[in-house]
Formats: structure tokens, sequence, C-alpha cells
């Protein structure tokens, strides 16, 4: 199925609209500045935050300049995130690509996810809607708190699905969640549609989320990125959460000690991948995003009444637990 057709096939003159005012605001005349910022176009990615925002907006009312602007600035500060990311991760690729950082270096890096921020900020004004500005300041604070409380982790010895569940909801579900609250705020939701907007949001970010970590026990160049790459940065996420913690290995579990540690090799990293796999750790994560998925399709059921709607959102969802890259 062509998933992303259904998704633009509700919001394809949105959707247009959108991409027209998101490559002015990544245009810049000064030379350095203009080529990072065409660099980091050139690298972005299928538009998944912005098509959320659009489809959510148009579920609940019209799409309008407050919703194009709104969406502008939540995808600017996921674009200005993933440059500083690179940075902190010390990261040489993004999507395939080579990173900001690895193109210039890490002080052009900064500052260019810098400009991308503040711009970020320019367009939640034109909102001139307080709860849309709140929305995107606060979710801004726990970014930052989902990458501190993810560099802590690393220093923390346990092993905990509940901590991992904490820093994927403070990260790359708090994205997903911002993204459904908006396109309902935008629009003139009420308080309750907007909660349980929210809650689908959400529910989407952490299955997206453990569907990127999945992607990292096995050998695919298109993903961009290395396999066993998350552990190399001191990453352990819910596969080997649960393969680690359901055997008590104590072998592995030393070897999951080194990857906190930043001292594992290659090839320890490539055993506790094997043993991961072997003992149901794939399989855990699956039965946890499809867990997802089914509370995901009541909202559907109950929330959504225009069908082409329905369509593109039940498409949305099926593409993230889905997608192979």
């Amino acid at each position: 199925m062509d998933y992303l057709s259904t998704i633009k096939q509700p919001i394809l003159s949105e959707l247009s609209d959108f991409d027209d005012l998101f490559t002015k605001s990544l245009s810049h005349q000064n030379g350095l500045l203009g080529q990072a910022l065409e660099h980091v176009r050139q690298s972005s990615g299928k538009r998944m935050r912005p098509m959320f925002i659009l489809l959510m907006a148009k579920n609940y009312g019209k799409v309008n300049e407050v919703t194009q602007h709104a969406a502008v600035g939540l995808e600017l500060l996921h674009t200005a995130s993933l440059v500083h990311d690179d940075v902190v991760d010390e990261s040489r690729e993004r999507r395939g690509q080579s990173s900001v950082n690895a193109v210039y270096n890490n002080k052009v890096a900064v500052l260019v996810g810098d400009y991308i921020l503040s711009t970020a900020l320019l367009h939640v004004n034109y909102t001139r809607n307080q709860e849309i500005v709140n929305t995107l300041a606060e979710l801004g604070r726990t970014l930052s708190n989902g990458e501190i409380l993810q560099l802590s982790n690393i220093q923390n010895k346990e092993i905990s699905e509940a901590v991992y569940y904490q820093v994927i909801k403070q990260k790359t579900a708090a994205f997903f969640e911002a993204c459904a609250c908006l396109g309902a705020m935008s629009v003139g939701a009420d308080r309750a549609d907007i909660e349980l907007a929210r809650k689908f949001g959400q529910n989407i970010g952490v299955i997206f989320q453990i569907r990127d970590d999945i992607f990292d026990y096995y050998d695919k160049e298109e993903i961009g990125k290395p396999t066993g790459n998350d552990m190399a940065e001191g990453k352990l996420t819910l596969p080997a959460i649960h393969a680690l913690n359901s055997t008590a290995d104590e072998a592995m579990l030393a070897v999951a000690r080194k990857v906190k540690a930043g001292t594992v090799t290659t090839d320890e990293i490539g055993r506790l991948v094997a043993f991961t796999k072997a003992h149901g750790g794939i399989e855990y994560a699956e039965e946890r995003m499809w867990k997802l998925h089914a509370e995901s399709l009541d909202f559907l059921e109950s929330e959504v009444d225009d069908d082409s709607v329905k369509k593109g959102l039940r498409a949305y969802l099926d593409f993230v637990i889905e997608r192979q890259k």
C-alpha cells in the first residue's frame, strides 16, 4: 500500500502551502549560513510531523494560517533539535547523508541549529495564539529534559523499561503529542478534544520510537545509521532491555554495563544484538507497538468523522508501525 499518498490525499493543497512556507523559512542570503541551511533542507524528511498537524487540524475544523505557522514552527524546532543532537551524539550521518557537523564543524552546526530554533520561535509568535506558544515552549523544555535524562541514564546502572519509556515520552513521543495538540488548538478545538488528541499523538510517538529502535538490530544501510549504533552511543533500547531483564544473563548484563560505560567493543555489540534477537526482544517490542496501535484505532473510530481524514490518519498510523526505515 502507498501509505504516503493516502496520508497526503486529504491535505494536498495545505501541504503544498506548508512546503512553500517551510522552504522560505530555511533560506538566507548569507553565504555560509545559506549553504548550511540548504544542506539541512536537502536532507529533510517526509514531513511526517507537519502532515500529522494538518490532518489533526482538518479533523477538528479548517486548516488556516495559524495551523500553517504552528506546523512550520514545530518542524523547525524538530530540525534544530536534530542538528544539535548530531553534535551531542557526535553523529556523522543523518538520514543517509552527512550531518551538518560532519560537513562543516560543531561550531557551525550549533549556530545553524540556534538560527533554525530562532526562526521557529518567530513562526510560533505569528500564530498570535498563547496556547500554541505555550505548547511549543513547553515542548522545547521537555525535549531538553529528555536529552539530559537520556545522558544521565547512561550513568545509571539500572536497566529499566520504565526509564526507557520516560525518556522517549520526553523526546520522540513529545513531538507527536505536540503535533496532535497544535492541530486541534489551531482550529479552536475544546479542551476535551485536545486531551484525546494529545493521547493519540503520544501513542503514535511511542510506536514511532520503538520501530526506530528495532531498526538498530538489523543491518540496513538505507536506514541511515549503522547496526548497533544506539549501543555504540551508550543507549539500551526496549528489545535489549526486555531480553536482559527476562533472562538475567550475567555475561550479557556485563556487556550491557559496558554499553552504558562507553567501553563496549564492536564484537560485544554484535553479541548483545544477537542475544536480544534470540531471546524475544524484538517480538516483545513489536507486541508493545501493536497494543498501542489498537488503542489508536479506537480513537479513529470514535473521534474522527470525515472519511478522507480517517483514511489519512489510519494510513499514518499504519505507516508508522509498518515502515521499513
